[in-house]
């Protein structure tokens, strides 16, 4: 039970997280999403929309308790883009920023971990 709390606590707060970074990522002008490493518009764009998929993929499948088998993949598609953000943060020349998205990344791990034991051990 106190499992099951703390993951749902942890899908909120990065669903939140994600949803915002990937409205961001939508609405803002290409020019003002410039970071030390230039990345082309249409990919900031994809990245915004898969952010804010995951967000809902992360939440939704739960509340509505339909394919719960949804949430770890989406979570563990956001723990791709954090490892990719983490990356290119580094590869900008600044380390110690990278420790941020490096530690949202291992979140989305751990529940996508989570719920993929989880759901193992409905189905079984």
């Amino acid at each position: 039970m106190r499992k099951n709390v703390t993951l749902w606590v942890l899908q909120g707060l990065l669903a939140a997280l994600f949803l915002f970074a990937g409205v961001m990522k939508l609405v803002l002008p290409i020019e003002a999403m410039a970071g030390p490493v230039a990345l082309p518009g249409l990919l900031l764009r994809f990245i915004g929309v898969c952010e804010a998929l995951g967000a809902i993929g992360l939440v939704l499948p739960g509340l509505f308790r339909i394919h719960r088998e949804l949430t770890p993949l989406a979570a563990l598609g956001l723990t791709i883009i954090m490892t990719g953000a983490t990356v290119i943060t580094i590869m900008g020349g600044a380390v110690a920023p990278a420790v941020v998205p490096f530690i949202v990344g291992v979140l989305a791990a751990s529940v996508a971990y989570g719920r993929a034991r989880s759901a193992q051990l409905t189905l079984a």
